[in-house]
């Protein structure tokens, strides 16, 4: 059997031995996503896949911390988070990406372009507009809403309290509503 066939747990265990093959093919399946996840925090492309190449190499030298095989692709996205929101929070200056660099980065949204074009515009427009809420908003909804964490685990992304966590989505919920109506 030819890794690019086998199932995701027996490429970590060869991985584990320091199988350059295995570790392809393991780089080939989760990079997409982790760049993605990784933009959509620094909103810089050049920065992501700096983030994602570094999480990888964290990534494969403690794979032997990794308790459970069947959680590595929540473990790596922790690790690309956790390094994007540092890398993002280091960075003092930020420059900004145009709308449209953006929307070509996102392979792995759920959207389909050829099946409905009203809701493919809307959620485009959803996605620009959470792009000019301030930073500590913008990264809030994108980790809850896009990347799926609850408040417990973004609390600890963020080292704010679980209080403050929830106070931000709430604030920054009610911003993008806001920005979203004065359109209408």
């Amino acid at each position: 059997m030819s890794p690019t066939n086998q199932h995701i747990d027996s490429l970590i265990e060869l991985c584990k031995k320091g199988n350059q093959s295995a570790q392809l093919e393991v780089y080939n399946r989760y990079y997409h996503a982790m760049y993605n996840t990784a933009f959509r925090i620094v909103k810089n492309s050049f920065e992501a896949e700096d983030i994602m190449q570094d999480s990888f190499l964290t990534a494969f030298t403690k794979l032997e911390s990794l308790k459970d095989i069947k959680t590595f692709g929540g473990w790596l996205k922790r690790i690309v988070v956790n390094n994007s929101i540092h890398h993002f929070n280091k960075n003092s200056k930020y420059e900004d990406v145009p709308y449209d660099t953006v929307m070509y980065k996102i392979e792995d949204t759920d959207v389909d372009i050829n099946e409905d074009e009203e809701s493919n515009a809307q959620a485009k427009y959803v996605l620009k507009m959470m792009n000019t809420l301030k930073d500590s908003y913008r990264i809030a909804l994108t980790l809850h809403l896009i990347e799926g964490y609850d408040y417990e685990e973004m609390s600890s992304i963020m080292n704010v309290s679980y209080a403050n966590c929830r106070t931000t989505i709430s604030r920054a919920k009610e911003s993008l509503r806001q920005k979203l109506q004065q359109v209408v």
